[in-house]
């Protein structure tokens, strides 16, 4: 039943079309564990930690901080997204040869975010400070980082 206010949309999420009506008040990373997308991390809901983060139309963002209704005709990519075929993508395959993972809660989100750092820099190789600052948006407490650039220099090496 639709209730007062409630707003309809469609979007694509990893490729499939969705229609949705929903509240204007509910964010993008709600809509998507609601969808059973659970590689999309609640973490700190204000968008300092980067658990959260999905591609839209490309672009990295804080899924905590979008609104739902925002994604009516965008391309929502996830972390679930980058698996075709049952291979996982480069990006993924890299984190895990580095040991990246580890407790896995940042991963979906830091994989995201380097699979859009790696798009837009495809001229050239990245510097470890540019790949740090390219992912500052994402916290991981089990890492200390050095794997996760370890990861990224994997991709850009190929």
């Amino acid at each position: 039943m639709k209730h007062k206010n409630w707003v309809d949309i469609e979007c694509q999420i990893n490729g499939k079309t969705y229609q949705f009506c929903l509240s204007p008040a509910m964010s993008l990373m709600e809509l998507l564990r609601e969808q059973g997308i659970t590689s999309v991390k609640q973490g700190c809901g204000v968008g300092e930690c980067g658990a959260c983060t999905v591609l839209i139309d490309g672009v990295a963002t804080d899924s905590c901080l979008y609104l739902a209704v925002w994604a009516d005709g965008k391309q929502i990519r996830t972390a679930e997204g980058e698996v075709r075929n049952g291979e996982i993508s480069k990006v993924q395959q890299a984190y895990v040869n580095a040991g990246a993972v580890q407790c896995g809660f940042c991963t979906p989100g830091l994989v995201m975010a380097t699979t859009a750092l790696l798009a837009k820099h495809t001229s050239r190789p990245l510097t470890h400070e540019e790949i740090r600052r390219g992912l500052a948006g994402n916290l991981c407490r089990c890492t200390g980082y050095q794997m996760v650039i370890r990861a990224v220099d994997a991709c850009r090496d190929e």
